[in-house]
């Protein structure tokens, strides 16, 4: 089959073909081969990053270099995250272990929603350069170059692995509309769907361009069971160690849900865990990877220890969570009653990330769970990495900040404003409607929206938390001196963030917002290319953003929502032009762990 015989192509140009060859090289559909051998405990042993007599690197039409592995990879900063034992017996380090051992099956299993042609390169590869880059994007697609191939000229396919090849959102409704039976499980956020059974190599499903006579679902335990299964005894095994109780219920829950999709007990255990000493993150959450529906949700993971010190000081937030749902600017049927939910907040370090929580975007806080039954029976968990915020404020906001603001607005910002914003982000994924009411039904809001909801989420999340930010001051609860740095610590953080460009939900969401406030005068570019904040007029500017997108979820609005990042998200050439000044500072941070695969306590 042509797409069995595709990946065979790939795997060369990853092993032996000269970087000249690959400017005719095309990649075609994807699909695995067997799986290669693997690297051994330790990782591969680096290869050369370059090979003597190969020609100097040119340029595809359109100026894009090949064979540039290397300078795509220098553009993160490889950043040492530390295990630290200390306080942590035996007993809770063995039973880390395990939990390391399901993080790293994890990996395996987003690597198969991602991208399967990308999985057998990244396993046969012998080029550390672009070993790395696999290991840092979690796909052949360059998340740092507007998705663009990092080998072949293949364009990212919006499915990823979730979809039959070519799958698009209309031919998906169109089937659905055709057989209502099925409506059910190929919405599900934990199925996969295919145009072959199961027991047939995905090489061999055939590409859907058009109406597909029939479409097979199947849920996410049977189609990676060689992962999940393992997971779950891991999880198993570890509970068996813990000494703490609660969690180790947690931990049996959450491998019982593996086996079946069944996630709700798991969640509420999780939830119901009180300031535990270890913690795990760990199941199909997010929906980043499904630019076709916007519900299908990849596997992510995370082993966490808390910072006690550090949690205490989010006790403000936790107690106002209702009155700043209150607080909104929507009508009251769209802000339903947060009282009683006291959101459990936790500040933590992450010496190992797993799945979507380890490739691409490095997250600094996580709310979870995304199921809005039980926000609305308990609300939800946020998680604050501290390990990876430090990172990120000290190698890349600050210094992009220093490139990007006036001198007066870059001295405002702040690891403590970054983290208030961080914060409040979080918190606001929580807030707002819980559902959209379209047609007078009640609908889930990833649902209504479709593939643009991600950005949607992220970009409601951004303004109600600034806009939560003033509500605070006003009530005494934030000190006034502090807003300034929070809405300069909010604009560094979103010049970060557009260095990736717009390919990805974060990045799209930021543009738009960049855009409205520069069109509403709370942003303007000087002569040199800085920009400067009007500290008067963003109040106004971010209160009638959070207005506006609250009100795209509350009324399910997929056409309104697709017309307002299509005005909003274009990167304007000027900003363009001045993110240049930020060229030598790194695109993001990529971990390096040291609770790698074999350490053992």
């Amino acid at each position: 089959m042509v797409r069995y015989r595709s990946i065979g192509l790939m795997l060369s140009l990853a092993l032996a073909v000269p970087a000249a060859s690959l400017v005719r090289a095309q990649a075609p559909n994807r699909g695995p081969l067997p799986a290669p051998a693997r690297p051994g405990a330790q990782g591969r042993p680096p290869a050369p990053a370059t090979q003597p007599g190969l020609p100097t690197p040119t340029a595809r039409i359109g100026g894009r270099p090949i064979h540039n592995e290397a300078k795509r990879a220098a553009r993160w900063k490889v950043v040492a995250m530390p295990y630290s034992r200390a306080g942590l017996t035996t007993a809770e380090q063995q039973m880390i272990a395990r939990l390391a051992d399901a993080c790293h099956q994890m990996d395996e299993i987003y690597l198969h929603q991602s991208d399967l042609g990308g999985w057998a390169i990244y396993h046969a590869t012998q080029n550390a350069d672009l070993y790395r880059l696999f290991s840092i994007d979690g796909s052949r697609w360059d998340l740092a170059d507007q998705n663009s191939p990092i080998i072949g000229e293949e364009p990212l396919v919006p499915g990823h692995e979730l979809y039959p090849f070519g799958a698009t959102a209309a031919v998906i409704e169109r089937y659905a509309a055709a057989h209502p039976e099925q409506r059910a499980a190929l919405y599900d956020p934990w199925t996969v769907v295919r145009s072959a059974p199961l027991d047939l190599a995905p090489a061999l499903s055939q590409p859907v361009v058009s109406v597909a006579d029939r479409l097979y679902t199947y849920p996410y335990h049977e189609a990676y069971a060689e992962w999940v299964k393992p997971m779950a005894a891991d999880l198993r095994a570890a509970a068996k160690l813990s000494p703490d109780p609660a969690f180790a219920h947690y931990l049996n829950l959450r491998a019982d849900a593996l086996l079946t999709d069944e996630y709700r007990a798991s969640d509420i255990a999780w939830m119901d865990l009180k300031d535990p000493k270890i913690d795990l993150i760990f199941g199909p959450y997010e929906t980043y990877l499904d630019g076709v529906l916007g519900v299908k949700t990849s596997y992510g993971g995370a082993v966490l220890l808390r910072n006690d010190a550090e949690s205490r000081k989010l006790a403000i937030y936790r107690q106002q969570e209702d009155a700043m749902q209150q607080a909104l600017p929507v009508p009251a049927e769209d802000r339903p009653s947060k009282a009683g939910h006291v959101a459990p907040m936790e500040v933590v370090d992450a010496p190992l990330r797993a799945g979507d929580l380890r490739y691409g975007y490095q997250a600094v806080a996580d709310n979870l769970p995304n199921d809005p039954r039980i926000h609305a029976e308990k609300g939800s968990k946020i998680v604050f990495f501290k390990n990876f915020m430090d990172a990120r404020v000290n190698d890349v906001v600050l210094p992009v900040a220093q490139k990007m603001l006036a001198p007066d607005e870059s001295g405002d910002v702040s690891s403590e404003g970054y983290l208030t914003t961080v914060v409040l982000h979080e918190i606001s994924h929580g807030l707002g409607p819980a559902y959209a009411h379209i047609d007078s039904k009640q609908i889930a809001i990833d649902e209504a929206i479709g593939p643009a909801y991600s950005g949607l989420e992220e970009a409601k999340a951004d303004a109600t938390g600034i806009f939560l930010a003033k509500w605070l001051v006003d009530r005494k609860l934030l000190p006034a001196s502090e807003l300034n740095g929070v809405y300069a610590s909010f604009v560094a953080g979103t010049l970060r963030t557009l260095r990736f460009g717009t390919a990805e939900a974060h990045g799209r969401a930021e543009m738009m917002e960049f855009n409205y406030l520069l069109q509403h005068g709370a942003l303007a570019q000087g002569a040199d290319g800085r920009y400067t904040i009007d500290y008067a007029a963003m109040p106004a500017a971010v209160a009638s953003l959070a207005q506006q997108l609250l009100a795209f979820e509350a009324h399910g609005d997929r056409a309104g929502v697709e017309a307002w990042f299509a005005k909003y998200d274009g990167m304007p050439p000027t900003l363009t032009r001045a993110l240049e000044s930020t060229r030598d500072i790194p695109v993001d941070i990529t971990p390096e762990f040291e609770l790698a695969r074999g350490v053992r306590p």
